[in-house]
């Protein structure tokens, strides 16, 4: 499990990038992203989320993401819920990956 808090935006996103792609190159584990401590995510956020769905399909890799309110609002306004596979909470996101 990757968590982050703060904001995930244009000022942050290159450090989300560096950090999730050392973390992919490090192992080939499940990945389950909390964004529940996020408090602004903005379009170079989802599009730093949406390159680390790209990443987890190519290596065949199970991944889910967890947000909160405002989180979920925003993903669900740009119609990304599907594709980066949110769930609702964490005991979820976990149930799922060992489902």
């Amino acid at each position: 499990m990757i968590n982050f808090t703060g904001q995930l935006d244009a000022y942050s996103e290159k450090q989300f990038t560096t950090y999730i792609n050392e973390v992919l190159a490090s192992n080939q584990l499940s990945v389950v992203i909390d964004l529940s401590n996020i408090d602004f995510i903005d379009s170079c956020g989802l599009g730093a989320m949406v390159q680390t769905v790209k990443k987890c399909t190519q290596s065949k890799r199970a991944f889910s993401v967890v947000g909160n309110p405002r989180v979920v609002q925003t993903i669900k306004l740009v119609r990304l819920e599907e594709y980066l596979h949110l769930v609702p909470d964490l005991n979820t996101a976990i149930g799922k990956l060992s489902a």
